[in-house]
């Protein structure tokens, strides 16, 4: 298993992925990023545009793919300002905006049939833990599904087990379905799993 950091360079990649799933295929990761006006606006070829789009001309890479011999996995990570919709969500309603740019946030994860239950998606989260190390970041937020499930919905969140295990701490738990846990980073030594 290869993982790597998602740049415009690997968006085929990504495509490929998302493509492999009647969700992914619309939403293109764009539910946190956009307003659900545009999301729906664009569900399917528009959203696909925006994520190809933001991949190309962002500094910071859009997330992490997972590759066995092609695309497998996928978790979205960059900086929380980023994530807009995700900002004026209730569940993120005590985070600083001051940190917006130097706390990245970690918002969704998509793994294709047939590699579930292998623990690929801890490996995606010490990726974009790293990742997010590497391009400087003070922390990575996420707001996985509280307890250890079993989950039937919104699994792209992941949970605040895989959180754990992957060195978060809870910092709020603003509903019963969800928790809210940040990894403090150091810039200068790499992270633990």
């Amino acid at each position: 298993m290869q993982i790597r950091t998602v740049t415009g360079a690997d968006i085929a990649d990504l495509n490929e992925l998302f493509d492999s799933n009647s969700a992914t295929r619309g939403c293109r990761c764009m539910w946190f990023v956009l307003s659900n006006r545009e999301v729906q606006g664009g569900w399917g070829a528009g959203n696909r545009d925006r994520l190809t789009s933001l991949a190309a001309g962002s500094a910071e890479p859009v997330g992490v793919l997972a590759y066995d011999d092609r695309p497998v996995g996928w978790c979205a990570v960059g900086p929380r300002a980023r994530y807009t919709r995700a900002l004026r969500s209730p569940i993120l309603a005590g985070h600083d905006p001051a940190e917006d740019d130097r706390v990245w946030l970690v918002p969704c994860f998509f793994v294709r049939v047939g590699h579930r239950r292998a623990g690929l998606t801890e490996e995606l989260l010490t990726a974009a833990v790293e990742v997010a190390r590497q391009h400087g970041a003070t922390a990575v937020e996420g707001f996985p599904l509280a307890g250890a499930g079993p989950h039937r919905s919104d699994r792209y969140l992941g949970s605040e087990p895989l959180f754990a295990a992957c060195g978060f701490t809870e910092v709020t738990r603003p509903s019963p379905r969800r928790v809210v846990m940040r990894h403090e980073l150091s810039p200068d030594r790499p992270t633990a799993g």
